[in-house]
């Protein structure tokens, strides 16, 4: 529907063979859409985005994606087409994201998965959120959960200004937001804090973090661990991927019980985003 409505407003204003690569939908993150345009249309983005707007009246600003994310702390690659201001508020389940799509990915197909650790979370329950972000499964499970603390820790310091934010945005007091690595971090907290639960929500999977999990975590507690799966090989990547969590794991005198491998959504061809629900004994 979006793209045939687009294709009426750009009738004459673009060539009438490229009203066919027009871009079938949009993201909405907040009060912004973000679209995708192949590079036949990019010499058109100020008509189409001008465009998208009208089709859109709740819509401050239209971007364009422009490239794969890029750097250490995965900035998007995003134009402005249309409007000016590419910061907003994000709501969701009740949760609200204040973040600049310009400096900061937001996952909008992860929704399921931050409101499913959520209702996970038992009372009581000491949680640490390695690689934070902006609050992504920090806000619902101070919100949505009775947790008794919420370590967030996130070392981009975009990321982390957003963080600090949101926290005030959603008015919770249960969370101790932490600028910095995770390893160093989890070094210093150790001594003092135990946890039951630690979310890993990080792509490419940080395998390399695991020991440091492994070592802050109470024994029949949850880590939440984030890694990609190649789906013509499921069943043996998995079982790979499995033995060498186990295999870091026993070298602290650790063992890892799988309760289960979830699928959050596509990732790639023949590569899908996964989370592993690993109980530590």
């Amino acid at each position: 529907m979006f793209k045939q409505i687009l294709k009426e407003k750009l009738k004459g204003k673009i060539k009438s063979e490229l009203l066919e690569l027009l871009p079938r939908g949009f993201q909405l993150i907040g009060d912004i859409a973000i679209i995708n345009l192949k590079p036949e249309l990019r010499r058109y983005k100020k008509q189409i985005g001008k465009a998208v707007k009208e089709i859109l009246p709740y819509v401050k600003t239209v971007c364009n994606k422009k490239g794969k994310i890029k750097g250490q702390f995965r900035q998007p690659q995003i134009e402005i087409i249309e409007g000016k201001e590419t910061e907003t508020i994000h709501k969701e389940h009740s949760c609200l994201y204040k973040l600049d799509v310009k400096k900061i990915m937001f996952a909008k197909g992860n929704v399921n998965e931050r409101t499913r650790i959520a209702k996970k979370v038992r009372p009581g329950e000491t949680i640490i959120d390695m690689f934070a972000g902006i609050g992504y499964f920090t806000i619902p499970i101070a919100k949505l959960s009775k947790a008794k603390k919420i370590y967030a820790i996130e070392i981009n310091p975009v990321a982390f200004h957003y963080l600090l934010e949101n926290l005030k945005l959603n008015k919770v007091s249960n969370v101790e937001a932490i600028k910095g690595d995770c390893k160093e971090i989890i070094k210093k907290l150790k001594s003092k804090v135990k946890a039951d639960r630690i979310i890993m929500g990080l792509l490419p999977p940080p395998k390399e973090y695991l020991e440091s999990a492994f070592s802050i975590i109470k024994k029949q507690g949850i880590v939440h661990y984030e890694t990609l799966i190649n789906t013509k090989e499921k069943e043996k990547d998995l079982a790979s991927q499995l033995k060498e969590i186990k295999e870091i794991a026993k070298k602290q005198k650790l063992k890892v019980k799988l309760k289960e491998a979830r699928k959050v959504k596509d990732y790639a061809p023949h590569i899908d985003h996964y989370v592993f629900d690993l109980l530590i004994y």
